[in-house]
């Protein structure tokens, strides 16, 4: 039989089983967009030939990375929301400043932002944004596997009006155009693109939407037979508002309303109490950790060991760039285990090779796509990564007593070392180069979106004020 690529002579790294799975000196056959044979490359040498050979002789080859949580157009303000007070994070800075941002602006942000991702290796997005209609376009040129929703709220559009602790003013207009928004997403492009793009609703928060809107949000996921991205217990905002508006917390709010189930895919959990947590765990919804973006923004780790503990599953995700500055799944999963050591006391938890299943076959499950990506198995889609080890960082490699390739990618890699990334069987990055759209360009255009909005920026009344101003003035940036 002739397969399309064999990949052979590489440590090839399953996530098949309870660990990881590593073949020594093995190989890897695809054909049109499937994983069609896994073995020793003797064995797949003498069972196959293929149309194009890729050596991996010093390079590991690995399921690529799952990041079930991405905002990728907030890029446009990169690095311009950290090292704030977490009350002052969310309605006076990060949504003022993309509130100045057009549609043109924020679509040229994403693209440079899923670049990022795409070249360290993350093959599948889980892209929670506005506006997706426009954003998904990205997703296509580029060929990423993408989960994607619209975030709705019934937030009014002057959010600088909005004072914390203070119930929030809704607009319920806004709040339709934006569910109308996500439901023409899901009709245009669910199971799009080879199956490449799925859509779910997004309802951003508890406290941000109505009852009423939460209610039709999860009526219409039933009807269409999608799942639903939500912030879920993110800030202690989240349970003052709902503890005005709803008289409860925000988890039973959710549980009450029966939102709590496996279609829902939880971002954060950060202020959960033990029996919440427990609560959304046993519901079978997946939780996504982002512990660069939370930690920096909030100041907490999200609990993803307790959840895991109750028996849920936990992927990894990037959350976004102005509070986490990059979009790099090597970043977070080293940093998800270093916090989790450094919280707990214990340098045990989160070993390399649990973090390293939350970036793939873990993440895979918290978006219900394990039976589809995540691990390489025959019948799996062909998204598959390699990455060079020989380099100073990954150098030695050691295979006995100790083999240490899993520890280094988690705790030495940087991103830089992966040559070579395919989806659904088509090679989109190859020896660093990306082939499927201008990397230069993309670059160029946001750079020039971002010049445009820093002129708009600073004519804003707000922008003077901002802690981040005066730290600029000032020459502390």
């Amino acid at each position: 039989m002739t397969l399309d690529i064999i990949i052979h002579h590489g440590y090839i790294i399953t996530m098949e089983g309870p660990g990881c799975g590593i073949i020594n000196d093995g190989a890897v056959g695809i054909k049109d967009d499937k994983i069609i044979a896994i073995g020793s490359t003797s064995e797949i040498m003498n069972s196959y030939t293929a149309h194009r050979y890729l050596n991996a002789e010093g390079k590991a080859v690995l399921p690529g990375f799952v990041d079930v949580h991405i905002h990728s157009s907030n890029a446009i303000v990169r690095g311009t929301s950290q090292d704030l007070p977490n009350s002052e994070w969310m309605f006076h800075s990060i949504l003022p400043m993309l509130s100045a941002a057009t549609t043109d602006d924020l679509v040229k942000a994403s693209m440079v932002n899923l670049i990022e991702g795409v070249k360290s290796g993350t093959t599948t997005f889980g892209d929670f944004d506005i506006p997706m209609l426009h954003l998904v376009k990205n997703h296509i040129k580029l060929k990423t596997r993408a989960v994607v929703s619209d975030l709705i709220n019934d937030l009014p559009r002057d959010v600088t009006t909005i004072e914390s602790g203070e119930l929030y003013p809704f607009d319920y207009s806004s709040g339709n155009e934006k569910l109308d928004q996500n439901r023409r997403l899901i009709e245009e492009y669910h199971l799009s693109n080879g199956g490449r793009i799925t859509c779910r609703y997004g309802p951003q928060a508890a406290d941000m939407c109505s009852e009423e809107m939460l209610r039709e949000v999860k009526a219409l996921a039933q009807k269409q037979n999608v799942d639903l991205f939500m912030h879920v217990s993110q800030f202690p905002e989240e349970e003052i508002q709902c503890n005005l508006r709803y008289g409860k917390r925000a988890i039973p709010f959710l549980d009450e309303l029966g939102m709590l189930q496996s279609n829902l895919l939880a971002a954060h959990l950060t202020m959960a109490l033990p029996n919440e947590l427990k609560k959304v765990a046993q519901s079978c919804a997946g939780m996504c950790m982002c512990s660069n973006s939370i930690v920096m923004i909030d100041g907490k780790l999200p609990p993803a060991r307790e959840f895991l503990d109750y028996g849920g599953t936990v992927g990894l995700g990037t959350d976004q760039a102005p509070g986490n500055n990059c979009n790099m799944m090597f970043n977070e999963m080293k940093f998800a285990s270093i916090l989790t050591k450094l919280q707990t006391g214990n340098p045990s938890v989160f070993p390399a090779w649990k973090i390293l299943r939350m970036a793939t076959i873990e993440a895979a499950k918290a978006l219900g796509m394990d039976n589809q990506i995540g691990s390489l198995k025959p019948e799996k889609k062909a998204d598959i990564i390699i990455i060079n080890l020989m380099v100073p960082h990954m150098t030695p490699i050691l295979e006995r007593p100790v083999r240490n390739i899993i520890p280094n990618l988690v705790y030495a890699a940087r991103g830089e070392e992966v040559e070579t990334v395919i989806i659904d069987g088509d090679i989109i990055v190859d020896n660093r180069r990306l082939l499927t759209v201008d990397e230069s360009h993309a670059i160029r255009e946001a750079n020039e979106a971002a010049k445009r909005l820093e002129s708009e920026l600073t004519q804003k009344e707000w922008a003077q004020s901002h802690p981040l101003t005066t730290f600029t003035n000032d020459g502390f940036y």
